[in-house]
């Protein structure tokens, strides 16, 4: 896992704790192993353990945890490994009993949790006449999934519904508990910024645990520290963000393709030779492509404005022709050295294939008029036109049928940018939303009204305002050559990064007054953590300071590069590291609000 190295903060870090954690849980059962994945973790542990380490430890077959018996297999242990969820624990009593049904006794099963125990699970399992037929009931602490060297993430999408839905602050204390952790592993946070109701109380949280647990002392006699500085960002003091379409490469694919885990998957007859597309078995065939910085092209594609990749692709694949071309007029001595070269520029050559095969499957959606067409919508509104009436375009959808997400897309970034709906207009929306969709359109807009994605229209235009003082919007940005952050959306400049920025410019909230009081929730400041001695490693090294932005609520890959392209900037001295509870784009968002109701009951460990 090279490619999680490299930081100031070096994430391999927490890959490999997690790793040998699992590792040494899965070793305490000696013989072959079945391992039943809860359905939300199986993806994030790939990043983890890949099945070929299980395999080594003598995992023979790994399946979703759901109901009904476990199917038959020759394995001695049985290893359940789940969030704490009361559902959860429903489905594992049903697999055991049925599993004893057909096996006897001649399997062992355990349980894991992910990331602690719980009281009410376990008492769950106790009333199901579970706790005697489960040998090992352990903890798998691993509050983090390493995704890439700059990017970590809690992979738990729910944070954002629980705690503005259904007032649940439960999440919080796991974000707090998560950040104790890197704390102990990376040495003290000196300087603290938040803004937000769930930024203030996941920090006042951080702080009552690091006296409840004498941390204090513990971090006052650690004398250096690898994070200079933490934002807070909670998700509600920048909805409109993760509902604009995301243009870069990376963005793009998880909005078309969805990209989860760093895993991906395309139309397959993109990845092979035009004369083979003909086959009839690859129209729904899917290729899928495993896609972070171990990809050296992916890693300088993944940011790029996607009008910027096509020109870059092309560069590449003349230059690996030349490299080809050369051996047709070199000596002897040369051609050894070209023959050492050569595994090189074949890989170079296959990734350059992989990559023009998603750029032109990005493509085929992209110049498509109803992706355009959406953009344009889109693209008014985040400047302000035409938010107070009626939308020609979202009455066609609503007319088409078109996918409700998609409606309500559109809907809630028109109430963002108006600073709400005129009451006639929020009506008219609802009953037509209501019509074409039936009682489930009902259902997400109560969601939506909660969280303040729908809402009647006040005096105050907040959102004009910032636009004009936070420059959210630039005419004349330059996809291919960026000078400003607002690529990512070809005109809009995310407000969580253009916070961030701010931030590190102006050196505190000082000179952001006037525009934090626009936001919603208190502002976090906090600097408690500057002990005496206590010395960071970027003063040590005269390094770039770094900063962990983190993300309550989920951010999207648009933001990320965002951040990255702050960081490569000449005057830049900072190295920003993104932590998140979830990676998101605008239908996901959406969809795990929606949702919110019909997640399984969660048990929160005491």
């Amino acid at each position: 896992m090279r490619h999680l190295q490299g930081g100031k903060m070096d994430v391999s870090v927490i890959h490999s704790l997690a790793r040998n954690t699992l590792i040494n849980l899965i070793e305490k059962c000696s013989g072959t192993k079945l391992i039943v994945w809860e359905s939300s973790i199986s993806g994030p542990m790939g990043l983890i353990a890949q099945y070929s380490l299980l395999k080594e430890m003598g995992v023979i077959k790994m399946y979703p945890l759901r109901t009904g018996p476990l199917l038959e297999n020759p394995a001695e242990h049985v290893i359940f490994i789940s969030r704490p969820k009361l559902h959860s624990m429903d489905l594992i009593a049903e697999n055991v009993h049925e599993s004893k049904k057909t096996s006897g006794n001649s399997k062992q099963y355990h349980l894991f949790f992910l990331t602690r125990n719980s009281l009410l699970c376990k008492k769950r399992l106790e009333n199901r006449g579970m706790l005697g037929s489960l040998t090992y009931i352990e903890e798998l602490n691993c509050e983090f999934f390493p995704v890439d060297s700059d990017l970590i993430s809690m992979e738990i999408p729910e944070v954002f519904g629980e705690y503005h839905i259904q007032n649940d602050p439960t999440t919080l204390y796991k974000i707090a508990q998560a950040i104790i952790t890197l704390q102990k592993i990376y040495g003290p946070i000196p300087r603290v910024w938040g803004k937000g109701q769930a930024a203030k109380q996941v920090w006042d949280l951080v702080k009552r645990l690091q006296r409840e647990n004498n941390l204090e002392e513990t971090f006052k006699n650690n004398q250096t520290t690898s994070i200079d500085q933490i934002l807070l960002i909670d998700r509600s003091i920048d909805l409109i963000t993760p509902l604009a379409t995301q243009l870069t490469y990376e963005g793009l694919i998880d909005e078309i393709f969805g990209l989860n885990n760093t895993t991906a998957c395309f139309p397959a007859d993109k990845f092979k030779n035009k004369t083979d597309r003909v086959s009839e078995s690859l129209a729904e065939a899917k290729e899928t492509v495993i896609l972070d910085s171990a990809d050296a092209l992916f890693t300088d594609l993944r940011d790029k404005n996607f009008n910027a990749v096509g020109a870059f692709l092309s560069k590449q694949a003349k230059l690996i022709s030349a490299q080809l071309e050369e051996r047709h007029e070199i000596s002897v001595q040369e051609m050894k050295v070209f023959v050492q070269k050569l595994p090189n520029i074949l890989a170079n050559k296959n990734a350059l294939s992989r990559h023009t095969a998603i750029a032109e499957s990005i493509k085929d959606v992209t110049d498509s008029f109803d992706f355009l067409d959406s953009l344009q919508v889109e693209q008014e509104f985040l400047n302000c036109i035409e938010v107070d009436k009626a939308n020609g375009y979202i009455e066609d959808l609503l007319a088409q049928k078109a996918p409700m997400i998609k409606v309500l897309r559109l809907i809630c970034l028109q109430c963002l940018t108006g600073s709400g709906l005129k009451p006639k207009l929020l009506e008219y929306y609802k009953r037509e939303l209501v019509q074409v969709y039936g009682i489930e359109a009902l259902l997400a807009l109560n969601n939506l009204e909660k969280v303040g994605l729908l809402k009647v229209q006040t005096g105050s235009r907040q959102y004009a305002v910032l636009r004009k003082t936070m420059r959210l919007t630039v005419e004349d940005t330059s996809e291919i050559n960026p000078i400003d952050i607002s690529y990512v959306h070809s005109i809009y400049a995310p407000l969580s990064i253009r916070i961030a920025e701010q931030l590190m410019k102006n050196g505190g909230w000082k000179q952001l007054q006037d525009v934090l009081g626009l936001l919603p929730g208190p502002n976090v400041e906090d600097t408690s953590n500057i002990y005496n001695g206590a010395i960071s490693n970027s003063a040590l090294n005269d390094a770039p300071t770094v900063v962990l932005v983190f993300f309550i609520g989920g951010c999207t890959f648009a933001e990320i590069s965002a951040l990255r392209f702050l960081s490569q900037q000449e005057n830049s001295n900072v190295e920003f590291v993104v932590a998140t509870t979830k990676l998101i784009n605008g239908n996901t968002f959406l969809q795990s609000i929606i949702d919110i109701d019909n997640k399984k009951t969660v048990s929160h460990g005491i």
